[in-house]
């Protein structure tokens, strides 16, 4: 081995460096998932127009725009309340649930522990507020919110259109 003294550091470095994501703070961590994750753009009202200027504890309180499909009609969960109300055990199995679309479920179930842990310490930092966002519809009940609609469209039509001039 030539530079014996490098290798030490870097194995050195790489220790420390894992002993300080175990010790990092749930909560920050848990703000920084939910940033990464995406989870204001849906759970936080008005956060697609206005983004950060929205106050921290003004975030994740749900919402009653919907997302209707053939699944029937979904809400953005009030997180913050639902956090305040499960244990941490049940947040980690609610989160390792299906539910109904457009939430990326499948997002949630690859988190590790540590992961869905610090989300959830996260929002009780933040502590509850707001309302309950509306339960979701079965297909065909009456929406009486505003909504996105999420309809497959068949291609077909588009794959055989003939291009206009160009």
């Amino acid at each position: 081995m030539r530079h014996p003294a490098i290798v030490v550091a870097l194995i050195a470095s790489c220790l420390s460096a894992g002993a300080f994501a175990a010790d990092k703070n749930p909560v920050a961590h848990g703000r920084y998932l939910v940033a990464i994750g995406g989870c204001n753009d849906c759970h936080t009202p008005g956060y697609a127009q206005q983004g950060e200027q929205i106050p921290e504890q003004n975030r994740l309180t749900g919402a009653a725009l919907g997302f209707s499909g053939p699944w029937g009609v979904s809400y953005p969960t009030n997180l913050r309340l639902s956090a305040a109300r499960m244990s941490e055990a049940e947040w980690l199995a609610k989160a390792r649930r299906n539910g109904l679309p457009p939430m990326p479920w499948t997002a949630l179930q690859a988190m590790s522990k540590d992961d869905l842990g610090a989300v959830y310490r996260y929002l009780r930092a933040l502590g509850p507020a707001g309302e309950a966002a509306p339960l979701a519809l079965a297909p065909g009940q009456p929406i009486p919110t505003p909504h996105f609609v999420f309809v497959p469209q068949d291609p077909s039509p588009m794959l055989t259109a003939t291009p206009g001039p160009q």
